[in-house]
């Protein structure tokens, strides 16, 4: 049979399911005519990928990811390069030898993992649960006195913005920004801004971002504050973040953040409202909300791709898989193999779901997992029981634009009075 499935292509986001599937049936190893990836499409095969960082390595991240069609080397391109460094105060040579954690291997990945963890340790995670409960009481009160909202909009990104930003010490009037910049980070790493970065204004965001989170890391180390950039800069810790490894950390929480918790509640939402009698019991009984975060990290994951690099020659489902090449693990459908999960096609609230990769797996499992949990059942816990009496009066196929992240950019909802 012959497959045309490009990872990078937008053809097949608004529904890439059907694609997954006769990639697991007729091609688990497949060669991606334009990209020359290799896609991996089924479960164990996706697993093995993620379980094996010396086999695999998580350095093809930074390569798709910062891989923008600049237009090589243009006046305009060494002119913005230029006018980056200018504004942020960066050393060429400091953006050579820093790295985002989900594009380090170990050891140099293990050791900064421990020392990110200091921010996200259970304790630290279960403080933010009454902070959240305050935030979505607040916009659930909004909303239901509008009567017509956007969830998205409304509920879905103030939650996860809010918290991000408090946890960094961000002022409060900069969690706009933090969302704005937020966007511009995703457009750029996998949405269309990567073909026209000039034109698009991203590259002028993401420059303010790092000018204004230098300067954020700098005050942090002459008077540290309760908040995660002082932890991570905190002289008195045996191993101290360099100033650019924590503004790509923080980077990095943006999007992990903000996007896959927004994505997340999102996600739920709109499964939800396709299957009703799921919708009627978790209503009635919020006590199921947990079963449903982890189904809808399954059925319907907001990060659908990881990219890795083979250190050698590895064969995967009977084909080899040179050294040097680009793997891509389709997450979205691992989770949809039904030699892991029965019916798997089928949206199922009371599965059990455990071992889906909505997080990932191995060293690079999700850092934010548990606060992003959280976050989704108290914003799910609230408007759940609320659904029933609410429509939706809008198209929900209306997607962001990234070939990496999944979720709607709007889901309008209105009580049946409005």
């Amino acid at each position: 049979m012959s497959l045309d499935y490009e990872p990078f292509s937008s053809a097949f986001r608004d529904d890439p399911y059907p694609a997954y599937a006769a990639l697991r049936e007729h091609a688990p190893v497949h060669r991606s005519p334009e990209s020359g990836s290799w896609c991996i499409s089924r479960y164990e095969d996706v697993s093995f990928v993620l379980k094996n960082p010396d086999l695999f390595s998580s350095s093809a991240m930074q390569d798709v990811l910062m891989d923008g069609d600049l237009g090589g080397l243009t006046p305009r391109y060494l002119w913005f390069i230029v006018k980056f460094l200018w504004q942020t105060r960066i050393h060429p040579f400091e953006i050579q030898r820093a790295g985002n954690l989900v594009s380090m291997d170990p050891p140099r990945h293990d050791a900064m993992r421990n020392i990110v963890n200091r921010g996200f340790t259970p304790r630290r995670i279960a403080a933010w649960e009454g902070r959240a409960r305050e935030i979505v009481s607040q916009q659930m009160r909004l909303i239901e006195a509008r009567g017509a909202f956007d969830l998205v909009e409304d509920l879905a990104i103030p939650l996860p913005v809010t918290i991000i930003a408090e946890m960094l010490g961000v002022e409060p009037d900069r969690k706009s920004d933090f969302k704005r910049w937020s966007d511009a980070i995703v457009a750029l790493a996998s949405g269309s801004a990567k073909e026209n970065p000039f034109e698009s204004g991203v590259l002028d965001s993401f420059a303010e971002l790092f000018g204004y989170l230098k300067g954020m890391v700098r005050a942090r180390r002459r008077a540290p504050q309760d908040d995660l950039i002082s932890v991570l800069v905190d002289p008195a810790q045996q191993d101290v973040l360099r100033e650019l490894d924590v503004v790509l950390f923080v980077v990095l929480l943006l999007v992990a953040g903000n996007e896959t918790t927004t994505n997340l509640i999102g996600n739920a939402v709109n499964a939800l409202l396709d299957h009703p009698e799921s919708l009627a019991r978790v209503a009635a009984d919020p006590t199921l909300v947990p079963g449903l975060i982890d189904e809808t990290l399954r059925y319907d994951a907001p990060i659908q791709l990881i990219f890795r690099t083979a250190t050698r020659d590895v064969e995967i489902a009977g084909t080899t898989i040179p050294k040097g090449g680009m793997v891509t693990g389709i997450l979205g459908s691992a989770n949809r193999d039904e030699s892991r999960f029965a019916r798997a096609d089928v949206f199922d609230i009371d599965r059990d779901a455990r071992g889906h990769l909505g997080f990932g797996l191995g060293v690079h499992y999700c850092l934010g997992s548990s606060l992003a949990r959280l976050e989704a059942r108290v914003a799910l816990e609230a408007l759940v029981p609320e659904l029933p009496r609410l429509k939706s009066v809008g198209p929900r196929n209306e997607l962001i634009d990234s070939f990496l992240i999944r979720g709607r950019r709007h889901l309008h909802l209105a009580y049946g009075n409005a």
